[in-house]
C-alpha cells in the first residue's frame, strides 16, 4: 500500500515545485533581462579548477572514511600498500549488483561533475573532473581491484546525470527570496544538485539576498515541461497475467528546453527526463530511468511546415527489477545503457484536423558498456552480463486536440559480452579477479511501451500505459534462452 507519508512528501514536492515554477515566471517581465539573471554576473564567470579538484579529492576522503569507520567496510581499509598493488594489477570487470554499478556509481559521478560545474566550468571542462574522481577511487578507494565497468559508468553516466541535476537545480534557485521560500528552494537545489547546495552554503550564496543577478534560469528562452504520476503497476511473471505483483509507483517526467529553437546549440540546451520510482519493498527503489541529452543539434531546412532535426545525443536508459513476489525467481527484466552516444532524427509535423501536435522521434546509438540479464552468470552480488554494442529508439507522440494523447515508444538494445568465464577453473579463483564480463553471449533486449492519456483539466491527466519487454539471449556455452514478461501501469497525471 501507498503509505501516507511518501503521499505527503509527494505532494509537497509537487506544491514546491509548482510555485517556484509560477514565481520564476511571473517575475521574469518586471526587470531588465540583463541584471535579472545570474549567468550574467560577473562573479559567476570566475572559473575555480584548484577547488573543483580538492573536491572532488574530498568527496572521495569523505565516502571512504564513512566506510571505514562508520560501516567498518573491509574493502575501505586501504593502506598505501594495497594502492599499490592496484595501480600495478590494473583495472577488472568486477561482481557488484546491477544497481550499484550501473546508476548508483553514475550517480556518484555526477557528484564529481558538478564539483566543477558549480564552480564555473563549462560542460566539456567538468567533464574531466568525473573520469578523475572515478580513477582515483578505484585506485585509491579500496582494496579491491580497480573496475573497468566502474571507470566507464561513473564517467559517461556522471557527465549525463551532472549536466542534468545542475540545470534543474537552476530552475528552483531564486536569490531575491526570504523566509520559508528560501530555505525550500535551496534545500531542493541541495537536493537535485549536492554538491553546488554545498558550494552555495561554502561561498555563502545559500543566504546572501539579492535584487539583481538573481534568478538562474530564463523560462522564456528555454522552456521547462515537468510531469508526476502517482499510481499503481502490475508486474507480470515470465508474462503469466494471473502470477504478479502490484507495486504503487512515482514517475516524474521533464522536457527542458525546445528541440527545434532557432539558435546555436549547447550540450544539454535541450533533454528529456522519465524516472520511475517503486514504493513496495519487494521491488528495487529506482525501477526505470531514461535520459536524452543533445550534444549538438542541427535545424534541416524542408521548405514545408514539417520541421526535422538531426543531432548527436548522449543517452542513459536502466530498467531493473527483482522477481516477483510467490512467483518464480527469475528477474523479469534487467536493462542497462550506461554509456551510450548516438545519432537522431526529430521530426515535428504540422496539426492535421484534430490532431494537435504529431512527433516522430528515430535514434542509433552506439553501447560502450551496457548490461542484460543472465541465465547463469551468478557470483559474489551479480547476476548479470555487461557487454557493449548498439540500440535503436522510436518514439511517435499523437496529440488529440483537448482530448487525450497517445505515445508509443519502441527500444532495441544488442548487447555483446565478449569477455567470458567459460573453460576457466574458476573454483581456484579469487571471484574479486575472476575479471569476467559475464557469460560470453549476445543479447537481444526488445522494449515496447505504449501509453494513452486522458486530459481531464488544465493540470491532470489520467494515464493508462503497458510495457512488453522480450529478451532473447545466444550463449557460447550454454543453452540460449528467451524470455518476456509485461507490466500495466495506471496513475493520475499532473503537469506544469
Amino acid at each position: 500500500m501507498f503509505a501516507r507519508g511518501h503521499m505527503k512528501k509527494f505532494i509537497l514536492i509537487v506544491l514546491i515545485f509548482t510555485s517556484v515554477s509560477g514565481f520564476s515566471q511571473n517575475r521574469s517581465d518586471i526587470f531588465n533581462i540583463d541584471t535579472i539573471f545570474a549567468y550574467n554576473n560577473p562573479e559567476n564567470k570566475e572559473k575555480h579548477f584548484i577547488k573543483a579538484g580538492l573536491e572532488v579529492v574530498g568527496i572521495n576522503a569523505f565516502v571512504n572514511c564513512f566506510d571505514r569507520f562508520v560501516l567498518d567496510a573491509d574493502f575501505a581499509k586501504i593502506s598505501f600498500k594495497t594502492i599499490k598493488h592496484n595501480i600495478e594489477y590494473g583495472p577488472v570487470w568486477d561482481n557488484d549488483k546491477f544497481a550499484t554499478n550501473l546508476f548508483f556509481h553514475p550517480y556518484h559521478g555526477n557528484l564529481y561533475f558538478n564539483s566543477a560545474r558549480s564552480n564555473g566550468l563549462s560542460f566539456f571542462q567538468s567533464a574531466p573532473y568525473a573520469f578523475a574522481g572515478s580513477l582515483m577511487w578505484e585506485m585509491c578507494g579500496e582494496i579491491e581491484p580497480a573496475a573497468i565497468n566502474d571507470l566507464i559508468a561513473t564517467t559517461a553516466g556522471g557527465i549525463c546525470l551532472g549536466e542534468i541535476t545542475y540545470r534543474l537545480s537552476d530552475l528552483v534557485l531564486d536569490d531575491s527570496s526570504i523566509g520559508w521560500e528560501r530555505f525550500f528552494r535551496e534545500l531542493l537545489c541541495t537536493a537535485i544538485s549536492p554538491m553546488k547546495g554545498f558550494n552555495r552554503i561554502l561561498d555563502g550564496k545559500a543566504w546572501k539576498v539579492r535584487h539583481n543577478y538573481y534568478k538562474y534560469h530564463d523560462f522564456k528562452s528555454i522552456p521547462v515541461k515537468f510531469s508526476a504520476t502517482l499510481g499503481d503497476r502490475y508486474l507480470c511473471d515470465h508474462a503469466h497475467f494471473t502470477k504478479g505483483e502490484n507495486n504503487p509507483f512515482i514517475n516524474v517526467g521533464v522536457v527542458y528546453g525546445d528541440v527545434f529553437a532557432d539558435k546555436k546549440t549547447s550540450p544539454y540546451d535541450y533533454f528529456t527526463m522519465d524516472v520511475t520510482a517503486g514504493l513496495s519493498k519487494n521491488q528495487p527503489l529506482i525501477t526505470h530511468v531514461s535520459m536524452l541529452g543533445r550534444l549538438w543539434g542541427l535545424n534541416i531546412p524542408t521548405g514545408t511546415p514539417i520541421k526535422i532535426q538531426f543531432g548527436l545525443f548522449q543517452n542513459f536508459n536502466y530498467y531493473n527489477s527483482e522477481a516477483v513476489f510467490e512467483g518464480s525467481a527469475d528477474v523479469p527484466y534487467r536493462i542497462s545503457e550506461a554509456a551510450s552516444v548516438g545519432t537522431g532524427f526529430i521530426y515535428e509535423f504540422p496539426k492535421v484536423g484534430n490532431i494537435n501536435k504529431l512527433t516522430q522521434r528515430i535514434f542509433f546509438n552506439g553501447i560502450l558498456l551496457g548490461g542484460s540479464a543472465s541465465d547463469y552468470y551468478n557470483y559474489i552480488d551479480r547476476d548479470y552480463n555487461m557487454g557493449s554494442g548498439f540500440s535503436a529508439r522510436l518514439n511517435t507522440y499523437i496529440e488529440f486536440a483537448e482530448h487525450g494523447a497517445f505515445t508509443l515508444n519502441a527500444e532495441y538494445y544488442r548487447i555483446f559480452t565478449w569477455k567470458g568465464y567459460e573453460k576457466k577453473d574458476y573454483t581456484s579463483i579469487n571471484p574479486l579477479y575472476l575479471n569476467s564480463q559475464g557469460d560470453k553471449s549476445a543479447a537481444s533486449l526488445l522494449v515496447i511501451s505504449p501509453k494513452v492519456e486522458f486530459f481531464l483539466t488544465k493540470s491532470w491527466d489520467l494515464e493508462l500505459s503497458a510495457y512488453y519487454f522480450r529478451r532473447k539471449t545466444n550463449y557460447d556455452y550454454f543453452e540460449d534462452v528467451q524470455s518476456k514478461t509485461f507490466e500495466l501501469r495506471v496513475g493520475m497525471k499532473y503537469h506544469i
